[in-house]
């Protein structure tokens, strides 16, 4: 293992050479979900990481950023693996009769990052990729599903570089500092990241309502804020109007008209403000959850012909990435254990309930169709099952 034994310990240790002795506790070392969130940092800006489980470890890099440089220096350790998972493996036509969700493949002799990023998806929806003329795929490993996990919540394309490392390079990797880290550390930080707490409030009088107060929340795992953002004056001890709004900059900022986000926040504000008052959920959750950039590698991949679920799946996502879990989070923290709850979608109403909070109604909000956003809206009626 290459954890720090002071992160592993469980008593006080004495620093030495110090003529007072004080003494460090672990409380100063690392938790587990920090750790996740230096690994996250260290992927998205091209450094590599170590995973392990048990006597097993692989370095890991994410193909969206690493470097040439890099990519050369991890070839040199041993056979560098592309770590897909089984959506972007479909849209290859490369699907091998076996199970799982995460497949690897051997990476040919003289491949460069170009062809990586190609069947990796990133590249776009022109780049040739080989197709049937690709390695076999194989299962991949719980560190390679560990690994697309990660990839996924830092908003790249979800498609990693492997390589596992021997004993005798191991501890020559390990001595360059790269940050290392536990399978079972890392499935404990992926659940406790959802953990809200609210770090501020204050009053804002808005355009729908002259009373209005947001609140700021922040994950412990150190990611992006959401915002619950109260309009009117709501009760929160009865059933409280709410709605659960993923962050769209090109609808809500932009003013796209290739989806109805836009006019579904404006609604939502001004239904409330007409009525009760209520609690709008602010989720930094942009493209269903895939990021800015991918939303738009999808959007590219719309004007190819593809549909929005295809897309997803096309760049390797599933058709929805979000975690509604986390606006069920925020609601009790808010003291809010029933809802009006103001959506056209029937997962946003399960996973509340599944989460203990009591959705006694749900309130239809249809608006913001237009001539370029039809099909978007028909296919999520037909695919995703929203009400529309």
């Amino acid at each position: 293992m290459l954890t720090s034994p002071l992160a592993a310990s469980g008593s006080a240790i004495a620093v030495p050479d110090r003529p007072d002795q004080h003494v460090v506790t672990p409380a100063l070392a690392p938790r587990g979900i920090e750790r996740l969130h230096r690994i996250r940092g260290d992927l998205r800006l091209g450094l590599p990481v170590i995973l392990q489980d048990g006597g097993d470890s692989v370095l890991v890099a994410l193909v969206e950023t690493v470097t040439d440089a890099r990519y050369g220096a991890m070839t040199a350790l041993g056979q560098p693996e592309l770590v897909l998972t089984r959506r972007r493996a479909e849209a290859l036509g490369a699907l091998p009769p076996i199970q799982g969700d995460t497949l690897r493949l051997r990476v040919p002799a003289g491949a460069d990052l170009a062809w990586l990023a190609a069947v990796a998806g990133q590249a776009g929806p022109d780049a040739p990729t080989g197709g049937a003329s690709l390695p076999i795929l194989q299962a991949g490993t719980a560190l390679h599903r560990a690994a697309i996990e990660i990839a996924k919540t830092v908003q790249v394309v979800p498609a990693v570089l492997a390589v596992p490392l021997a004993g005798r390079d191991g501890g020559a990797v390990a001595a360059l500092g790269l940050t290392a880290m536990a399978l079972a550390e890392i499935t404990g930080a992926l659940d406790e990241a959802r953990s809200q707490t609210r770090v501020s409030s204050a009053r804002l009088p808005m355009d729908a309502s002259a009373a209005g107060r947001v609140h700021v929340f922040r994950p412990d795992d150190g990611g992006a804020e959401h915002y619950a953002i109260e309009i009117g004056t709501p009760d929160l001890s009865g059933p409280v109007t709410v709605r659960l709004h993923s962050a769209c900059f090109t609808g809500d900022v932009l003013g796209s008209l290739k989806c109805d986000c836009g006019p579904q926040l404006r609604g939502a504000m001004a239904a409330m403000a007409a009525g009760p008052g209520g609690v709008l959920l602010y989720l930094n959750q942009e493209g269903r959850g895939i990021g800015l950039a991918n939303k738009m590698r999808a959007y590219a991949l719309q004007d190819a012909g593809l549909d929005t679920v295809e897309a997803n799946h096309w760049l390797g996502f599933e058709d929805d990435q979000r975690d509604f879990r986390i606006g069920a989070q925020i609601l009790r923290r808010m003291g809010i254990g029933q809802v009006r709850l103001m959506t056209n979608n029937p997962a946003k109403v399960a996973s509340l309930g599944a989460q203990g909070i009591e959705v006694v109604e749900r309130v239809p909000l249809r608006v913001g169709r237009t001539a370029q956003n039809a099909h978007y809206l028909a296919t999520k009626a037909a695919k995703s099952g929203h009400l529309l």
